[in-house]
């Protein structure tokens, strides 16, 4: 016990010892020499007080993520926070957050907006401008004209430099401030800048650069232009780098530099100070001087003495640090070897006495071990088969339920079509037609069906109920079957005593479960036999008893019944077996419960619970009305004429509209041929050559399956959407897909409207008119502003790309009279035909029409000017005779271009 306590002790006093005073410096950026002095000397400076933490963090010049950065060291516990800002302004409130929630910060270099800081380190930068502008003043006589090259307007030091120089100049007349160049602090911004000013400022004598690599541009600008003699350059920074402020000022390539110290060992001190609340002073200025040629090896030799002290003191204090270490391992081992004797001495006894007995327990424990090692793995292989062949049923169930799709898409569409012919209206044909179009759907429910099972199996079903009649819900469902019994002469009843008995349900389950069990009894009870329904109540539940006549189920089976994919061993018929597992499990989402037995047929009881006691609020829909009597029974079909808001239909003598039917079903591309035939030109593909049909038809409009066979419809959609050839065309995918994910990927693709099968003609048919409608009105805009925009004031679609690219290109060449609309496709990298069909679909006019718009455009202009006759208006166009061009221009505005000069 002693022992323990002393290793407890030991170790909260070693905790207590490592506990470390946590710097976060968040620096603005490390891409010059100057920062990066920074950083090592804080690192340098840090290293001397074991007791601190420092976490550097580099924003590269990046307000947004300077203030991340910033968050993150607030968010990690940082006990003081050290800043360089890139900007003022936008670290106010991320700052202002760090103050309130008890960290000290203090700024480096430059300030903050509005100043909220502990405290400031560095430069005063009004006394480096005062400096620079001193030493113009002490070095020169006469009147002296100055370039000065400033820093990023946001920052501060750029500002303050600026200030500092600026009065000095105003204290001097002689000095004259000629120009100002916004530098962004690296050499290429003054180096581009300068060098075009030069050349027409050839009386500069001094220039005077924010920095030293700014300065460096500046000779390199006057340099090139044979002008460095004349002119005196002065910089800010002095580091004792190569190609660094005082090696420039001892080549003579600068005349002088400000010694700008980065303070980077006074802010580790600072904050030191800081955190353990001794007196420091708010403004922390560091003092600079002018290097020029007279003093700069005498800085520099002291530089080079820091640096050679610097890195005594860095290896000194890298073999600290792994003495240290060496320490702490010895010690952690002695205290790990003093515990392991204590614990020796005291087992010592017992491992005697135990010997025998732990090696009998080992070789127990290993055998279980093993034992249990094989099961595992047992179990694991056993688990990871049976997940792929779960998931091998549920792929061949999806898969198997969307191929379905299709050709049912081509039943209901066609029994649809034919229903609403009014030549067969009231007839038996008709009553037929209908009939196919309820068995039809009835197998689209079932195809439904197993998709449900897959929803099932992966928990993504939800409840939400409604009071219900349970008599009339059960009679609308009959419904369904009557005509069946009737053909069949099976008895088909419902017997309720209380008819008014309501109950919570979600109709779309429940409904299914009701389909289920009716479907069931159908198939297996002979002619001539009964099917019955009994709705019994008691206190607390409603029974409902599905009894029929049919072949029964082997009592030994009864217990397997609810299983996915059991069939009965007396069952010949065709069946999923998944129909009674899915009708179970919506029974069980309504807390309720679904029997069977079997004796000279077959009875399923339905037990559900009454009142919302067992339901949750969110499984109860208490907005909705009670449902009335009759609301769930079959609605027939009844053919209307759809509303017609808006219509797209060309005149009969003109032209058709074009569409290309993406579909590698034969059938289904058979019957929308014949029924979209007679309202458009249509194309087919199998979609192998779907992006080159059309590329080279530009159809006005296409309808495109998903599944293809070499390419899918999401590529196909992508790649038309993204060609300038075809981006303009409305592309509605027709598929069997209907969950939410390919809806999604086909809106991403680009595609402007999804259904699936099966579909109904008259709503495709709408959407295709209503898509055209769209696309006309887009049209009209275009038209009507297509001559206001030019290349750099584009709205930002694909179309308006392209037709301001080949504006451009027309007003290039409006003068040629040569120029042809087979040089502008090539210019436009596209066919002649595709030139033409590309402009007629945006605008509506065919492009020579289009080209003889613009010049007539620019006619009117240059007509209102007043500078020009109309036969150099004519000339200057491209117009090979003034007559010609008096005909176009009068056919477009309605007087000759003399009258319109004169009177515009």
């Amino acid at each position: 016990m002693m022992m323990i306590s002393f290793i407890v002790v030991l170790g909260c006093s070693e905790k207590e010892h490592d506990k470390k005073i946590k710097i976060g410096f968040s620096q603005a950026m490390t891409t010059d020499e100057w920062r990066r002095q920074m950083n090592q000397s804080m690192m340098v400076e840090a290293s001397l007080h074991p007791e601190t933490e420092l976490t550097i963090k580099d924003a590269h010049n990046d307000v947004k993520q300077q203030i991340k950065d910033i968050e993150r060291l607030i968010s990690e516990g940082v006990d003081i926070l050290l800043v360089s800002p890139i900007e003022a302004r936008p670290l106010d409130s991320v700052i202002k957050k760090a103050l309130n929630q008890g960290v000290p910060v203090v700024a480096i270099d430059r300030k903050t907006d509005k100043e909220d800081f502990t405290a400031f380190i560095g430069a005063d930068n009004i006394e480096v401008g005062r400096n620079a502008a001193k030493y113009i003043v002490a070095n020169t006589r006469g009147v002296i004209n100055i370039i000065e090259i400033t820093g990023a307007d946001a920052s501060s030091p750029a500002y303050e430099r600026s200030l500092g120089f600026k009065q000095i100049v105003d204290q001097n007349p002689q000095l004259k401030i000629t120009d100002k160049i916004r530098g962004n602090w690296e050499l290429p911004s003054a180096k581009s800048q300068l060098k075009a000013l030069l050349a027409h400022r050839k009386e500069t004598s001094y220039i005077f650069a924010h920095n030293d690599r700014m300065a460096l541009g500046a000779w390199e600008a006057a340099k090139e232009l044979g002008v460095e003699k004349n002119i005196k350059i002065i910089g800010v920074d002095a580091l004792n780098t190569p190609n660094g402020g005082i090696e420039l000022v001892k080549k003579g390539t600068l005349t002088a530099t400000i010694l700008y110290p980065n303070g980077g060992n006074e802010a580790i001190k600072l904050a030191i100070t800081i955190h353990n609340r001794e007196p420091f002073a708010k403004n922390n200025i560091l003092n600079t001087i002018v290097v020029d040629r007279n003093n700069a090896e005498i800085i520099e030799n002291q530089m080079d003495k820091v640096d050679q002290q610097q890195k005594v003191i860095e290896g000194q204090l890298e073999a600290i640090k792994i003495q240290e270490q060496e320490f702490s391992s010895q010690k952690h081992l002695v205290r790990l070897l003093s515990f392991f004797l204590a614990t020796i001495l005291a087992l010592a006894l017992y491992s005697i006495y135990s010997t025998v007995s732990l090696k009998k327990k080992k070789r127990q424990l290993e055998a279980i071990n093993n034992t249990v090692t094989r099961q595992n793995n047992t179990l694991e292989t056993m688990a990871e088969e049976a997940r792929r062949n779960n998931e091998a049923k549920f792929s061949f169930f999806t898969g198997l339920s969307h191929e379905f799709k299709t050709p049912l898409t081509l039943i209901i569409s066609y029994a649809e079509s034919l229903i609403e012919n009014e030549k067969i209206k009231g007839t038996r044909l008709m009553e037929e037609m209908k009939l196919i179009y309820t068995n039809s759907n009835r197998l689209l429910h079932l195809i439904n069906q197993l998709l449900d099972f897959r929803k099932i199996e992966e928990q993504k079903f939800s409840l939400l109920t409604s009071r219900t009649n349970i008599y009339d819900f059960t009679l609308a469902l009959m419904a369904n079957f009557r005509a069946e019994a009737t053909k069949r002469n099976i008895e088909f009843t419902v017997t309720c005593e209380n008819r008014g008995i309501d109950i919570f349900i979600d109709h779309g389950l429940i409904d299914k479960v009701y389909f289920n069990l009716l479907s069931n009894a159908f198939k297996f009870t002979p002619d001539n036999g009964y099917i019955k329904i009994i709705i019994k109540e008691t206190a607390s539940q409603v029974k409902i008893i599905f009894r029929d006549s049919g072949i029964g189920i082997p009592e030994k089976e009864l217990p397997q019944v609810f299983n996915p994919f059991f069939k009965a061993s007396n069952n010949t018929k065709s069946s999923s077996g998944i129909g009674l597992n899915l009708a179970r499990e919506f029974v069980v989402l309504h807390k309720g419960s679904l029997e069977v037995k079997s004796h000279h047929g077959t009875e399923f009881t339905l037990s559900l619970q009454k009142g919302t006691s067992h339901l949750t609020a969110n499984e109860i829909n208490r907005n909705e009305e009670d449902l009335k009597t009759g609301m769930l029974k079959l609605q027939e079909f009844v053919s209307s004429e759809p509303d017609v808001t808006t219509s797209i239909n060309k005149n009969v003598n003109s032209e058709k509209y074009s569409l290309l039917i993406i579909e590698d079903h034969p059938d289904l591309v058979n019957f929308l041929d014949n029924k979209l035939g007679t309202d458009y030109n249509v194309t087919t593909s199998d979609g192998s050559d779907a992006v080159l049909c059309a590329i080279q038809n530009i159809p006005d409009i296409i309808i495109c399956d998903i599944n293809l066979k070499e390419i899918d419809g999401f590529e196909i959609s992508r790649i038309l959407k993204k060609d300038l050839r075809t981006s303009h065309i409305p592309i509605v995918m027709l598929t069997a897909l209907s969950n939410k994910e390919s809806m999604i990927k086909g809106l991403q693709a680009g595609v402007d409207s999804y259904l699936t099968k099966p579909f109904s003609l008259s709503v495709l048919q709408r959407t295709l008119e209503n898509l055209l409608f769209n696309r006309e009105k887009l049209r009209y805009y275009y038209t009507n502003n297509i001559y206001k925009v030019d290349p750099e004031t584009r709205f930002g679609s694909l179309e308006q790309d392209f037709i301001a690219k080949m504006n451009t290109f027309i007003t290039d060449n409006i003068d040629d009279p040569k120029f042809s609309v087979e040089e502008l496709a090539e210019k436009m990298l596209v066919s002649r035909v595709q030139l033409y069909r590309k402009v007629k679909a945006i605008l509506g006019i065919n492009i020579s029409d289009h080209i003889s718009n613009i010049k007539l455009e620019q006619a009117s202009e240059m007509l209102k000017g007043g500078n020009m006759n109309v036969s150099e208006v004519a000339y200057a166009l491209g117009y090979s005779s003034p007559n010609y061009f008096s005909t176009a221009f009068k056919n477009k505005y309605g007087v000759s271009p003399k009258d319109y000069k004169t009177t515009g």
